[in-house]
Order: C-alpha cells, then sequence, then structure tokens
C-alpha cells in the first residue's frame, strides 16, 4: 500500500479533517537512520504529525521546520515539510529503546522527554521566516502539535499520531490524522467529536486493522459527511546534494578548507536528514578555494 494523505470537510464546514498513511516514509527514516523502536516511534510520529500540519497551514513552495526538544535521550528532533507531501527528519540519539508502558505501548513521552520546548519556524518566501514556539505538554507528539495549533494558530484541533514497531525494529504501520475546528462547528458536534475521539482505538491499531485514511476518519465521525477534498501521495524526500554541500565549504575560511587538502586529502559531508555521503576530492577542494 503506497503512503497518502486526503483533506475532508465535514458537515459542510463544522470542520476539516486529515488523515495519512505514513508507514513506508517512517519505515525509509528507520532505515536511514538506524533507529531503534522508541527513538523510531518518536521521530515516526513527528514525521507524520509535520505532514499533517504542512498540508493545513502551507501552500505553493512554502515549506516549515519542526524543532522539538523535551530533554529526553532522543534529544533534539528536527522535520521539515512542505505543502507538497514531503518530510525529511532526524533526531540527536537514534538508538535508543525504553521499557513499554503498563498498556504495552512505547513510552514515547519518555524517549522525547516535556522539560523543553517545541519551535515551528515557517518560511513563506516573504523574507525572514517566522517562528512560533510553546513549550511541550507531553512530548507524546500529538498532544504537542495539538498546543501549537491551539496557542500559534488559534486553530482549535486534535491531532492523533501513532507509530507500531515490529520487534525486529522495522515499521509495521504508521499514520495519523488532524481535525480543525471552523467557525461553523456548533457546541452540539464539538462535544460529539470529543466523545467520539475518546472511543477510537489508536490510529496505528486502525491500521493494523486494514484501514484507510479515507475509513479512520469515517470511524471518527460516525454517521457525519465527510467530504473528500483532496488526496496526495507523501513520502520521506531529502532535497541535499553535493553541490549544497560545496555552497557551505564555500563560507569556511580558506585555511579549514587548506587543512582538509593537506592533513585529509580531502572531505567527506553527511547529511543529517538522510545520512547520504558526498566526497569531496583533493581537486574538488582546490576548486571551491577558487571560487571563494
Amino acid at each position: 500500500m503506497n503512503d497518502y494523505l486526503i483533506k475532508s470537510i465535514i458537515n459542510d464546514g463544522m470542520f476539516r479533517a486529515y488523515a495519512v498513511r505514513s508507514t513506508n516514509l517512517v519505515q525509509e527514516a528507520q532505515q536511514r537512520h538506524d533507529s531503534w523502536s522508541a527513538a523510531t516511534a518518536a521521530l515516526g510520529r513527528s514525521l507524520t504529525a509535520t505532514l499533517l500540519l504542512s498540508s493545513s497551514v502551507l501552500k505553493g513552495d512554502e515549506k516549515l521546520t519542526v524543532k522539538i526538544n523535551g530533554g529526553g535521550p532522543t534529544g533534539t528532533i528536527v522535520v521539515d515539510g512542505n505543502a507538497k507531501g514531503t518530510v525529511k527528519g532526524y533526531l540527536q540519539h537514534s538508538h535508543v529503546s525504553l521499557p513499554l508502558k503498563e498498556d504495552h505501548h512505547i513510552d514515547v513521552g519518555q524517549a522525547v522527554g516535556n522539560n523543553g520546548v517545541m519551535a515551528v519556524t515557517k518560511d513563506m518566501g516573504l523574507g525572514d521566516p517566522f517562528t512560533g514556539q510553546v513549550g511541550l505538554v507531553s512530548g507524546e507528539i500529538g498532544d504537542d502539535f495539538t498546543y501549537y495549533l491551539a496557542q500559534s494558530e488559534q486553530i482549535p484541533s486534535a491531532v492523533g499520531v501513532s507509530v507500531f514497531v515490529n520487534p525486529d525494529e522495522t515499521v509495521g504501520v504508521a499514520g495519523g490524522f488532524l481535525i480543525q475546528v471552523m467557525p461553523d462547528a456548533t457546541d452540539d458536534a464539538i462535544d460529539h467529536l470529543q466523545k467520539r475521539l475518546k472511543e477510537i482505538p489508536l490510529v496505528s491499531e486502525m491500521l493494523r486493522n486494514g484501514k484507510t485514511p479515507e475509513e479512520i476518519l469515517n470511524d471518527i465521525f460516525n454517521d457525519d459527511e465527510v467530504k473528500i477534498l483532496d488526496r496526495m501521495d507523501v513520502k520521506f524526500e531529502c532535497d541535499c546534494s553535493k553541490e549544497r554541500f560545496a555552497k557551505s565549504l564555500i563560507a569556511l575560511p580558506t585555511s579549514d578548507i587548506e587543512e582538509m587538502i593537506t592533513e585529509d586529502h580531502g572531505a567527506e559531508a553527511v547529511c543529517r536528514f538522510c545520512g547520504n555521503k558526498y566526497e569531496f576530492s583533493e581537486e574538488d577542494l582546490r576548486e571551491i578555494i577558487n571560487e571563494k
């Protein structure tokens, strides 16, 4: 099954709702970072939530960066997203595995920690990017994105994200939903939604039972009218290149580049987002010096 995201409107405009299946892209992130279960769940939830957030607040070539640091063993998590359904991300410490909680779920809150902040930087292509920052609520990621939307975007929302990690560290399923309350929503409709959100299983459980993003929204909203507005493929995609790293090297002092030539006889650049490696020969480095 391919990963994809759907956008919908509920009851002629009371709610906007988004749902995504992100299993393959989270699995790719796990492989690229060789992450262990708790780290995989934390990064996977962050990638999924960023996809949902990006699809709801961005358009065109706009992009955003989410940084989460709760003081937990995974360290800082960084995810880039855009309006076109691609994300990339990494976390500071990928080899994190913790005892399961009493309900046998991965303790993402413990892995991420809640003594810190989540910062969202939006680049609208209009000059200096804007950053909104909130304190972490739980480190469980979904709660923290919900709080960010309420505080920084002034949009009452509900975000649910979930990753199931197999015993061999591979990703079984991953996905999530984002629901935004619109001005026309009635109190009864909001109360009904809150009740439903407490009743439904985890997204990962629904996905493991074969539910599609469309069926997940139908389950949440029960008999309400769900109108699908758009469907788009989503994927883990990094835009790194040797040329981009060369531009970074140009910014270094000439003496540092000369040291790479004389002592190391070249250089290797590694992308933190995807792990791709780029080799720079002595000749490459001399050309970079000549371009300065």
